[in-house]
């Protein structure tokens, strides 16, 4: 697939990164910084323009008049859109994929079509972190939580705690602590290395475990590996921004917010804006208003300012100051390295968020969501089985009977309204939606594969 990416940021660096590493992809960056792209270029098997996304002429260097897709991911709104309009009017790109980041935009129902403004795909990165956000927060002691099947499965990826009931026991052990319910572990992590998880698999403290289940039961399974997963109540947030904002939105009528924020017209704003939530103009590493907002009975402490430092500060002081949960906002990858499970409970990256939502559209064969797990080293993905037995190497087998790549793990079907976790013997039928979760990235070719059809499919 030939693919244009617009902007060299983190978002579409992030974004290039992925794609050039997969076999097939012709990718090609567009930027106005010559040293990024040139740092892109020598370790990635890639293409680079330089230039401004949205002039015709440099879309024509990059190859649009052939181009399967275009990426338009720089910080512009207004250069996205434009870069979009002009690859549909001038180049005729088929598939055309954009970042917007202002609500004033998306608000608009009507504004991007091919009759109006012509994007095949928003993507917006406040609105994708904040929705995980609000998931990491639902289910307290989660580290990534995911959905599926239209919210009706989760994936979660949770640290086994220490004398929790599965530390030190095998994974045979787990269904007599959940009685009737059904799951699926198809992920365990110790330190960076990935076990593939059997009944004989022994799980200790500080694994890093992935599990599907059904939404409903996610609480109960979470409650065996990690004894805190009780309940929150009490949220603080350390920025007032469009994420700040919007979580605060969603969470202020079932939790009980405060918000603070640095600048004093933009706290005011928040003050007419939110109803139920608290709001308080200062620093969130001013260590006497954390005191006076009783940081210590906090159940979480999200630092989401646009500052990497300053967001690690507040989270540092905020967790040395006893909330139980701390969250931090982090665009730099080196910093996610540095402070994640030591000072830091759950590091939200932008990128890696963002990029699961790309990835779903670009994915070969019928693929409809896509989750970017690991810091990017690991893929969740749901795929359509579709065809029948002689033109789908999926539909009519038993999974035991499909070739799967060596780290990939099929854990659960949705079939209807009916949702199945998968064992050896599961049949797979036609249009069933396959979860399949893939820890090296580079079998996930293979696993695409799977969901395409042969020639004889109509």
């Amino acid at each position: 697939m030939k693919i244009i990416v617009l902007g060299a940021g983190q978002v579409g660096s992030t974004v290039a990164q992925n794609l050039a590493s997969e076999q097939n992809n012709e990718v090609t960056v567009v930027d106005t910084n010559k040293s990024v792209l040139a740092e892109l270029g020598s370790r990635l098997d890639l293409n680079t323009v330089v230039g401004y996304a949205s002039y015709p002429e440099v879309l024509r260097r990059a190859g649009a008049e052939d181009a399967d897709m275009i990426i338009a991911a720089t910080d512009s709104d207004e250069t996205n859109i434009v870069a979009i309009q002009i690859a549909y009017t001038l180049f005729k790109t088929p598939n055309k994929i954009a970042r917007i980041r202002s609500t004033d935009y998306l608000r608009e129902k009507n504004l991007f079509s091919n009759n109006h403004i012509p994007i095949n795909v928003l993507v917006s990165p406040e609105q994708l972190v904040t929705d995980h956000i609000q998931r990491v927060i639902e289910h307290p002691g989660a580290l990534q939580v995911v959905d599926f099947a239209g919210g009706r499965v989760r994936l979660v990826g949770v640290e086994v705690q220490k004398d929790s009931n599965m530390d030190n026991k095998s994974l045979a052990h787990l269904p007599e602590l959940l009685d009737d319910i059904d799951m699926r572990v198809v992920a365990v992590y110790r330190g960076d290395n990935a076990i593939t998880p059997e009944g004989r698999s022994v799980i200790k403290a500080e694994d890093i475990v992935f599990f599907l289940s059904q939404r409903e039961h996610t609480a109960k399974v979470m409650s065996q590996f990690h004894d805190q997963a009780g309940t929150c109540k009490r949220v603080m947030i350390a920025g007032g921004g469009n994420i700040g904002l919007q979580l605060a939105r969603k969470l202020e009528k079932h939790y009980d917010v405060k918000i603070i924020e640095t600048q004093e017209a933009r706290a005011d704003y928040l003050a007419e804006t939110l109803h139920e939530a608290l709001v308080f103009h200062g620093d969130a590493a001013d260590q006497d208003m954390l005191i006076d907002e009783n940081i210590q009975d906090m159940d979480v402490f999200c630092a989401l300012t646009n500052d990497d430092e300053a967001n690690i500060l507040s989270a540092m002081l905020a967790k040395r100051m006893g909330a139980k949960k701390i969250m931090s906002l982090i665009n730099r990858p080196a910093y996610v390295d540095l402070v994640e499970r030591g000072i830091i409970d759950v590091a939200i990256s932008p990128q890696q968020i963002t990029i699961g939502s790309l990835l779903t559209h670009i994915r070969r064969g019928d693929v409809v969501a896509v989750h970017s797990l690991r810091k990017g080293s690991a893929e969740a993905l749901e795929g359509i089985a579709h065809g029948d037995k002689e033109t789908s190497v999926l539909v009519g087998r038993e999974i035991s009977e499909v070739k799967l790549p060596k780290s990939a793990n099929i854990g659960v079907i949705a079939r209807g309204n009916e949702v199945i976790i998968a064992h050896h013997d599961t049949v797979i039928e036609a249009e069933d939606h396959l979860i399949v979760l893939i820890t090296d990235k580079s079998e996930i070719a293979d696993v695409e594969k799977l969901f395409q059809v042969g020639f004889t499919f109509v």
